[in-house]
């Protein structure tokens, strides 16, 4: 039996939380909590369908069958252009709409077909030996700020009636590894890291980017578990942010509040403590305790309705409960899924993704009339390794081997040997790949990393054979590929250097000896195709990094230790190996003109600045300028530098661009040791360039500029 249409929670013209605080007070007790898990069935009486809450769209609709693969996360920041991911994300969002309106006229209600999805990780990439790096948007709070507001909003849409998806920052907050002991770590961190480096991403993505709903960590952090911290969820969250959507915890991790952070000794007291300080939804299967939990007193039942309510919100906010015709997004076509323009789409992210890290004496491009080429490297011919993790499977994909066959053609002859594998130390193919090399004119290894090495803990997807070891304990390139290199070095021939991959590799003798060196990062199904293009000069590479590559873990501070100090290019006091923002192109640019409007500021005022960028090469190029502060004077402890602002450029040979920029007194700012976002008075240096301030391979310009006025704090 069916609800009549003419009860409340039906009414199109009601807005989305009356709705649902009508259909919530007429349900049970255990109908409530049957809503709280991520797999909620069918409430038939209601006219409620089943839901399945878990989907996954990192870099395109995961786990759901066939999808456009675009690079991993990683490598869409590498790509460093806001612009375009706002496309990626559009288009990613159209085959999830779409993926879930034909599963729905299929009568499929399964996990992976459902509108709300987990994404963006927006963590701190704040160690590289981190297995899940490669999921965010590297180790800047400013770049991932700006990337993850982007992606967001693409993903959520701009109906003003629906969002078109429900996205889910994560993992809130302070989490980074160790994979291993995620489930009972407790992340001690001290109030100026917290709200300089961990937060600033989740802020700006619920403030700036609305999100509606965000994932809690597994770890505790101060003490707190993540989902079910006061801290965290309340305080921070709804009380300061302002967020009005829903929190989702991530999978098992209310298990974790009884089993193994140990903070209280049952799954009902569990589940309470997490509902109370406002998780609304279990990935997994605790809350259902909850029935339990309230009939105990340990929660009052109005507490789950206002949970209930939450999460039914989103759903009416998505437009699930009514007629399809009256939800613009509804009518996206299967047709849009691995259609021919995101498949272009995917190719260009491809392309800005590749981060040319070395060319000695202009190695690079390499000449079309090459009459042999060795390929050689476990990472050569591997389609599944350039997919990453929580990928779907497209319909087709490139490798680097049957790209560079597809850029020579048939004239060309292409010798290919695996040679290794990405880490097993069986050296039995180094004669096959010893042997093509001999026979070649240029030789090009495909080396790097893999799922196998770093992933989630207990990672099967993009594992060939068993599971991922999660986090690394060594960032070097793994020995088996470096003496293979070694030996292929003694023959004399030029090698260019492929690194795949999700994180920052150590190879100081690969630098020190090798011509060139790529970082394509997992390029998703089109990787194979962008490479071929960059190694022979279709394509001017102009990606740059989202972290930095160090020369040894030796440079590292201990894993576990969550303080900021030593850690990435903004308190790394050593030499990297190639910095944070760094990235080389075929052609070269110059600054010039910087310059302030205005003569004066206070501490009350918004700077704009502006400077000129010019293409002083031969060939047509895409440079970012980046802009990054220095503050001279802070009366505590803050960044060496930081970066502010960014713009991706297409400059053809010649051509001059002018870029302005605003610093609003926040950029200006800094936080305290109590967490407090404080402006002083004092000199700045602001540096814009093609990287930051006297770093490798940058150029740029600086000036100082004075800011008097009063101390203010800005929170």
């Amino acid at each position: 039996m069916t609800a009549s249409p003419s009860l409340p929670y039906q009414d199109i013209i009601l807005n989305p939380e009356d709705r649902a605080a009508d259909l919530v007070s007429r349900m049970t007790l255990e109908e409530k909590v049957s809503q709280t898990l991520h797999d909620a069935p069918a409430v038939e009486r209601l006219g409620i369908p089943a839901y399945n809450w878990w989907n996954e769209c990192l870099h395109g609709v995961g786990r759901a069958g066939i999808a456009t693969v675009f690079p991993q996360a990683i490598g869409m920041a590498a790509m460093w252009n806001a612009d375009l991911l706002a496309e990626i994300a559009a288009a990613i969002s159209d085959e999830a709409r779409a993926k879930h309106h034909d599963a729905l006229r299929r009568g499929v209600h399964d996990i992976y077909y459902g509108l709300t999805f987990w994404t963006p990780n927006i963590n701190i990439f704040r160690d590289p030996r981190w297995g899940r790096g490669q999921e965010t948007y590297g180790e800047d709070p400013y770049l991932t700020a700006r990337l993850g507001v982007t992606f967001v909003k693409g993903l959520q849409g701009d109906d003003p009636h629906y969002l078109k998806l429900v996205a889910t920052p994560k993992h809130y907050a302070v989490h980074s590894g160790p994979e291993a002991d995620r489930h009972r770590f407790n992340a001690v961190v001290n109030q100026r890291d917290l709200w300089d480096t961990y937060l600033p991403a989740f802020e700006a993505c619920i403030r700036e980017g609305q999100a509606a709903s965000i994932m809690g960590a597994y770890n505790r952090t101060n003490g707190e578990p993540c989902c079910a911290s006061p801290t965290l969820l309340q305080t921070i969250l709804r009380e300061r942010w302002g967020f009005d959507g829903f929190v989702v915890s991530d999978c098992g991790a209310i298990d974790d509040i009884y089993r193994d952070h140990k903070v209280v000794d049952t799954p009902e007291a569990a589940a309470a403590l997490a509902v109370e300080n406002g998780c609304e939804l279990n990935c997994g299967c605790t809350y259902e305790a909850l029935v339990e939990a309230v009939k105990q007193g340990l929660l009052d039942e109005t507490v789950l309705d206002r949970a209930v309510i939450r999460l039914f919100t989103a759903r009416f906010r998505l437009g699930m409960f009514d007629p399809p015709e009256q939800v613009a997004y509804a009518q996206l076509p299967i047709s849009v899924n691995d259609c021919d323009a995101h498949r272009t789409l995917a190719l260009r992210a491809a392309r800005e993704s590749i981060v040319l890290l070395k060319n000695a004496d202009n190695t690079l491009p390499l000449p079309k009339t090459l009459k042999t080429i060795a390929v050689i490297g476990p990472n050569a011919d591997d389609e599944k390794v350039l997919w990453g993790n929580y990928n779907g499977v497209p319909s087709f994909t490139v490798t680097p081997l049957a790209g560079i066959r597809a850029a020579l053609g048939a004239p060309a002859e292409i010798l290919y040997a695996r040679g290794c594998s990405v880490l097993r130390s069986d050296t039995s193919g180094y004669a096959e790949a010893l042997a093509a090399a001999a026979r070649a004119d240029v030789i090009v290894f495909v080396g790097g990393l893999s799922q196998a090495i770093e992933g989630e803990e207990g990672q099967e997807e993009g594992v060939t054979d068993g599971k991922s070891q999660g986090d690394r304990t060594d960032i070097a390139l793994p020995a088996v590929q470096e003496n293979l290199l070694k030996e292929l070095y003694a023959l004399g021939k030029p090698i260019v250097l492929v690194l795949v991959g999700g994180s920052a590799i150590a190879a100081p003798w690969a630098d020190a000896h090798l011509p060139a060196i790529i970082e394509t990062w997992y390029g998703g199904q089109a990787a194979g195709t962008a490479l071929a293009e960059v190694l022979f000069g279709d394509y001017n590479p102009g990606g740059r990094l989202p972290v930095t590559f160090y020369k040894s873990v030796n440079d590292l501070p201990p894993f576990e230790d969550y303080t900021m100090a030593g850690r990435t290019y903004r308190y790394f006091q050593g030499e990297p190996l190639y910095p944070f923002g760094y990235g080389l192109s075929y052609t070269s640019f110059a600054y010039d003109s910087l310059r302030f409007e205005g003569e004066s500021f206070t501490t009350s005022d918004t700077i704009t600045l502006h400077a000129e960028v010019r293409n002083t090469g031969s060939r047509a190029g895409d440079e970012v300028v980046q802009l990054y502060i220095s503050d001279l004077e802070a009366s505590a402890p803050v960044p060496v530098h930081r970066l502010q602002g960014f713009r991706r450029l297409h400059l053809k040979p010649g051509e001059t661009a002018a870029v302005r920029f605003t610093l609003t007194p926040e950029a200006l700012s800094f936080v305290d040791e109590a967490g407090r976002r404080v402006l002083e008075p004092g000199i700045f240096r602001v540096t814009i360039g093609g990287g930051q301030p006297g770093a490798r391979g940058s150029s740029g310009i600086s000036r100082t500029v004075t800011v008097s006025g009063d101390r203010r704090f800005l929170d």
